[in-house]
């Protein structure tokens, strides 16, 4: 599940990784920490307009740890721009980094968004690579997100003022979209509005989706060996509350996705960023624009928002 580089090391990783945090998901005893009923409508979010313009984009680091868990932040937030700016929380995928998505991360910088990205200790690159860590991993992008959230009101800060703290998703590749899906069942993390999961799955963190609604945008590459298409279309078929998903007949696990170059790029690139508008600032033109920019032959958007 590395985010660019899958490899025959790699794949074997994701197989311990299926097996043994499947069978953690599966382990007697094992309930999610929310169990609330989801809603099936959203709470309405009043709309704003979002930024029409490209923003300049700034980045920080924010050295925080929770408990012995080191995790350090990499933050893109607008330069400019008229605030406060909604908040994305970005979880990288096993044996990655948040660097590896610095192409993405700046284009939504750019369009109006606080983009902050955690380093975790145990799956990132040179970590080893324990894939079973990935089941403490929304609790860590929670704490992330606790600590980033504070700054907003920390006199001094270069954030403060500048952060929308009511309008909050999270968003992930490959393990870092199994971390995301738990932010939305076992430990569902009730400040967040919405979700992206890219190539990702709910090997380990279930689908019993909790709280209120939050809509969710799922994009996969049907030719993905490494995370399969199937498994995330089975995340996707269980999320109670409006959602889409964005289906590659020829995208694999990551370079077509995330990588500039492509016209798979571009489609996701131009989906997630209308969908987080719409989502998080409530813009009804992003929303109808989300369709509109998926051309046909290359890619498959099931649309139930």
């Amino acid at each position: 599940m590395h985010a660019f580089r899958p490899a025959v090391a790699g794949l074997l990783t994701v197989g311990l990784f299926t097996g043994l945090v499947a069978g953690c998901g599966t382990a007697p005893g094992r309930a999610p920490v929310f169990n609330t009923p989801a809603s099936v409508e959203p709470t309405p979010t009043p709309g704003r307009p979002a930024p029409a313009e490209r923003l300049a984009v700034d980045t920080r680091t924010l050295d925080l740890a929770r408990g012995d868990r080191p995790l350090p932040v990499s933050v893109w937030y607008p330069a400019d721009g008229d605030g406060p700016f909604p908040v994305v929380l970005f979880s990288h995928g096993l044996g990655g980094e948040p660097a590896d998505y610095r192409a993405v991360l700046t284009e939504w910088a750019a369009a109006g968004f606080v983009v902050a990205a955690p380093t975790y200790p145990f799956t990132s690159e040179g970590s080893g690579g324990n894939a079973l860590d990935v089941l403490n991993q929304p609790a860590d992008a929670s704490y992330v997100l606790d600590e980033l959230l504070a700054l907003d009101e920390l006199d001094g800060d270069e954030l403060a003022g500048r952060l929308d703290v009511e309008r909050v998703a999270a968003a992930g590749h490959s393990a870092g979209g199994i971390t995301t899906v738990g932010m939305f069942t076992v430990a569902r993390d009730e400040r967040l509005d919405a979700g992206v999961v890219l190539a990702g799955s709910a090997l380990g963190v279930g689908t019993a989706f909790s709280g209120a609604a939050a809509p969710q945008l799922f994009i996969h590459g049907e030719l993905d060996e490494v995370v399969s298409y199937a498994s995330g279309k089975a995340a996707y078929d269980r999320v109670p509350w409006p959602k889409a998903m964005l289906s590659l007949p020829d995208g694999d696990h990551g370079q077509s996705l995330l990588r500039p170059g492509n016209a798979a790029y571009d489609i996701v690139l131009d989906t997630s960023t209308e969908f987080l508008r719409w989502t998080l600032y409530g813009d009804p033109a992003a929303r109808d624009r989300l369709a509109a920019d998926v051309p046909a032959g290359v890619a498959v958007f099931d649309d139930q928002l």
